[in-house]
């Protein structure tokens, strides 16, 4: 008897409490909303009335990713309820047909393309818009990319138009670069992702204190490349290109220099043999050790959709990067259906999964920025599939390792298309490694190649410590090169490395 009354207030409390920190939870967070609009509501009002209106739509998106912020606990994916990818889910590239010539011109009438351009250079040392760093021959990724266009444009007879989404970073300083390519045949279009305000991880609130970003520019961020299809839809461009009688558009981030228009993706698109029109492609490649963290394609509740490792439990994080379990990753090339996009904004059924970014800022404040990825939509779209494409149609230069591969030997440039040389015995580029204290920068890794090296038959590439390259250096196989703290190694001219570790101190002085 004396057990059961002992044991009697214990149960009670015990079941009072998880309701009771429920109950605090769910008011903590209305008020967190509340809170909120209050103060988006005070920052709107500051504004001047002729810009009252698109901020406010753009704090419109804000608050609906900031209440399904509040909403959502832990992973967003059930481990268990992830199925294999059904037949027909991905189709392989080199099974698709090459359209012929005369069928070109009117299959790219019906094109948009667009470039993702709201980055900026600041991780590779660079001021300004990414998309403005020389990758080769002098050309900046906008000169590849506007060269490609303009030759298809040429070549076909046709008008592809080009849609660059800025965001505020990079708009002011595209906008002047544009101007150069005035007398192309190319029709150019630009609108600006959405600006939404950072929020203090203590308070949940904006910690903008003006609604004059440029003024503050710490306290605003551009919310990820999934704001696309809304601001798309918001700049008056979709309804613009349907109009034209315009059907698709291809999407892809502006430092893939591998992501250029290709006939016979378009061509699925546009005459699929059995089924109805796909309204969404995302191209996929073969998973290899370097891209064990990129997003993956899942069967999830019927529908194909983007998994990122954001979404995974921790406890299955090794099974998200094994190779064997899923072989492909999302290259962020996309194909993207117009009048679905205006669908899916219309009825408001965009429910991307919400990335959460931590960032600490200069003064030591810790924000939070929400974030979705264009890719997710995949959901929301009908009859969607996956290409496994080629390796070389992801390109990408995200750090100056990337960088010395597009600069390098192992390709050629053709109309702004980067061609892998013929004299590489494997498709695949080799695996760089450069120590990010004395390369990470573009200014300083330039400095250290007298030119770039040969690289046509190297397989694995890794450099640490201060180390230079002199004129006409030849690398193969694996070679390593690490110059100890306070060592300094320098490859003379003219030197070939073939599978070799370099180690230590070397200096040879030019007589």
């Amino acid at each position: 008897m004396g057990d059961s009354v002992e044991a009697r207030p214990k149960i009670r409390s015990h079941q009072r409490t998880p309701s009771g920190s429920r109950d605090f939870k769910e008011a903590t967070k209305r008020d967190a909303l509340a809170r909120l609009e209050v103060e988006l509501e005070r920052l709107l009002a500051a504004l001047p009335e002729n810009k009252q209106m698109l901020v406010e739509k753009e704090f419109r998106g804000f608050k609906n990713l900031f209440s399904r912020f509040l909403a959502e606990q832990g992973p967003s994916v059930t481990w268990e309820k992830i199925e294999r990818l059904p037949e027909g889910a991905v189709i392989d590239y080199s099974t698709l047909k090459t359209p012929t010539t005369d069928n070109i011109h009117h299959m790219l009438d019906k094109l948009v393309v667009v470039k993702l351009n709201g980055g900026l250079g600041t991780s590779m040392g660079c001021k300004g818009p990414k998309s403005v760093i020389q990758v080769r021959n002098e050309l900046t990724f906008l000169d590849l990319t506007v060269q490609q266009i303009e030759h298809l444009n040429k070549t076909y007879k046709c008008n592809v138009p080009l849609v660059l989404m800025n965001s505020f970073n990079t708009d002011e300083d595209t906008q002047k670069v544009i101007r150069k390519y005035k007398g192309l045949k190319l029709e150019i279009h630009t609108f600006n992702q959405s600006c939404h305000p950072r929020i203090n991880r203590e308070s949940l609130l904006p910690i903008a204190m003006s609604p004059d970003v440029h003024s503050n520019i710490e306290a605003w961020y551009p919310p990820g490349h999934g704001d696309f299809y809304e601001s798309f839809y918001n700049s008056g461009l979709l309804q613009k290109f349907i109009k034209e009688g315009r059907t698709y558009c291809f999407i892809s981030n502006i430092d893939n220099l591998g992501a250029t228009v290709d006939m016979n993706i378009l061509d699925l698109l546009l005459n699929p043999e059995q089924k109805a029109q796909s309204e969404f492609v995302m191209e996929v490649t073969d998973k290899t050790r370097a891209d064990v963290k990129g997003g993956t394609l899942i069967q999830y509740e019927e529908k194909l959709r983007l998994l990122e490792i954001a979404q995974v439990p921790k406890e299955h994080v090794d099974d998200f990067k094994s190779v064997s379990q899923f072989k492909f990753f999302n290259t962020n090339n996309l194909w993207a259906k117009l009048d679905a996009i205006q669908r899916v904004v219309e009825r408001g059924s965009l429910n991307m999964e919400i990335i959460v970014n931590n960032k600490s800022l200069a003064d030591g404040v810790n924000v939070i920025q929400l974030e979705t990825a264009v890719g997710a939509a995949m959901k929301c779209f009908e009859g969607g599939i996956g290409v496994n494409v080629p390796r070389s149609r992801f390109l990408p230069v995200k750090k100056t390792s990337d960088l010395l591969l597009v600069m390098s030997n192992l390709y050629s440039l053709s109309h702004g298309s980067l061609v892998m040389s013929p004299q590489r015995m494997f498709p695949t580029t080799p695996l760089v490694k450069l120590g990010d204290n004395h390369f990470a920068k573009v200014k300083e890794f330039l400095n250290r190649f007298a030119t770039i090296p040969d690289l046509i038959e190297l397989d694995h590439l890794t450099v640490s410590g201060d180390v230079t390259f002199g004129r006409g250096v030849s690398l193969k196989g694996t070679v390593i090169v690490i110059a100890n703290h306070g060592d300094r190694i320098d490859i003379p001219s003219g030197a070939l490395l073939e599978n070799k570790i370099v180690s230590g101190n070397l200096r040879i002085l030019d007589h």
